[in-house]
């Protein structure tokens, strides 16, 4: 079914009721099954964060609005294995967003308490889908055009009606500075910006830890000890990772990361004794220049 026939089946709670409208905003996608109001957000947050990869095989995984995983790898086959074994408890009733055709041995390893979307599906994987009554999402708006269509940021409270454009903040090579004594791998800062991109997307206070591609942890929404909760998760994954943050981090954050022996920090902006404590323990640490708050 399209748009002009989609019925959303409740609200946040089955007790409440919901609705969508199709606006000049609306990207062109059909669903196999009717959605929730909690669907439409985290497929929305997924294809926020699928639209930064489009030209790249990309698996990201979404529950109840908040980002679980993303990876990118050789063939989306070989990516959907990557975000399962980053975050198998969450995967389990995970929305989760392809950048490419999804085929049969794709849909072989999601649950029937999932659901799929992606820009195309063949034959094949759609009647296996049909056949695990699986609900697929397909994406017809090209994944390169998304951002096109992501509208100002509406908030309506009894104070008055909130609105903000969108994020669409971009690394610039005037504000991305190395500060730290050590100098980045090319690697590092290939896994930087990807992890960067993760941080942009997630509830803030956003802790991102990702390595090759991948990230091993998110920590979002947590008013203190976010890096020692993303360390923590990322467990012996932390080892020369990149750690990613959408606020400045302190000397507590800082020894926090050293503990997890991670390799390169990218946040905002530091402070002369944050950047003289990396550099006692030879982590790399990149400044963008900005913050990201996503509320």
């Amino acid at each position: 079914m399209d748009i002009n026939n989609l019925t959303i089946t409740c609200g946040s709670n089955s007790f409440q009721e919901a609705g969508i409208n199709k606006n000049d905003k609306t990207i062109d996608y059909t669903t196999s099954q009717n959605l929730t109001y909690s669907d439409i957000l985290s497929i929305a947050k997924g294809l926020n964060v699928i639209s930064e990869f489009f030209d790249v095989n990309a698996v990201v995984t979404v529950a109840e609005n908040k980002l679980c995983a993303v990876s990118l790898g050789r063939t989306l086959y070989e990516t959907l294995h990557s975000v399962i074994d980053t975050n198998p408890v969450e995967f389990t009733n995970a929305i989760v967003i392809a950048s490419a055709e999804v085929e049969s041995n794709f849909t072989k390893m999601l649950r029937d308490t999932n659901k799929i979307v992606a820009p195309k599906f063949t034959q094949n994987a759609k009647e296996m889908l049909d056949k695990q009554n699986i609900c697929y999402v397909t994406i017809n708006t090209p994944l390169k055009d998304y951002k096109k269509y992501i509208s100002n940021e509406v908030q309506v409270t009894p104070l008055g009606t909130l609105s903000q454009t969108p994020n669409t903040a971009e690394l610039s090579a005037d504000k991305f500075k190395i500060v730290s004594k050590t100098k980045p791998t090319a690697e590092q800062i290939e896994d930087a910006v990807f992890a960067w991109k993760i941080a942009k997307h997630a509830n803030s206070r956003a802790i991102v830890i990702a390595k090759d591609l991948k990230t091993t942890a998110i920590s979002q929404g947590l008013q203190e000890a976010s890096v020692e909760f993303a360390l923590n998760y990322s467990c012996e994954n932390s080892k020369d990772a990149i750690l990613a943050s959408d606020m400045p981090l302190n000397i507590h954050d800082i020894n926090a990361a050293a503990q997890g022996r991670i390799g390169l920090i990218i946040q905002p902006e530091a402070s002369p004794d944050v950047i003289n404590l990396a550099d006692k323990y030879n982590i790399v640490m990149i400044t963008t220049g900005f913050t990201n708050i996503l509320l």
